[in-house]
């Protein structure tokens, strides 16, 4: 598993939404996009992570950056999720993960002594020239979104 790295240009995906509507990286130009990879809705660290963002929504949108979390989770589950947490950000559904697979996330887990293939938890903040400016992989659920606004109000 290689995942993109900065400066590479972000696949051009095109997935359903928590409601079930097409969302495409196209749809937001003129603004970054942070797209955010993570295994499975309503799991404890997944929540902990997507409430991160959803608390700091604010800051976000002053640094110009709009969220899309993306998972193998079908629509019908992401808008149970979005709910529950009240979300406040886009889910994309990866059923078949072939867009997790273009980013370079998709590859072997191992979970409780067993191994499997899964979504890695890695964070790509897509630029305004539709490029890869930064890659996250080094967070816990907890401080994602500090680390991501730590990068935006530096950069």
């Amino acid at each position: 598993m290689m995942p993109l790295k900065a400066g590479n240009t972000a696949p051009k995906f095109s997935l359903p939404d928590q409601d079930g509507e097409q969302v495409s990286l196209t749809d937001f130009q003129g603004q970054k996009v942070l797209v955010y990879f993570y295994p499975k809705a309503m799991t404890p660290g997944c929540t902990v992570q997507a409430c991160g963002l959803r608390d700091n929504m604010d800051e976000l949108k002053q640094a110009g950056v709009e969220v899309l979390g993306i998972s193998t989770d079908k629509p019908e589950k992401l808008s149970r999720f979005a709910e529950k947490e009240l979300l406040n950000f886009t889910l994309l559904s990866d059923a078949d993960h072939q867009v997790a697979e273009q980013f370079g996330v998709w590859g072997e887990k191992s979970f409780m002594g067993k191994t499997y293939d899964g979504i890695h938890r890695i964070s790509f903040l897509v630029g305004l020239d539709g490029n890869i400016e930064k890659v996250f992989d080094d967070f816990k659920t907890s401080n994602h979104h500090e680390i991501v606004l730590a990068y935006l109000q530096g950069a």
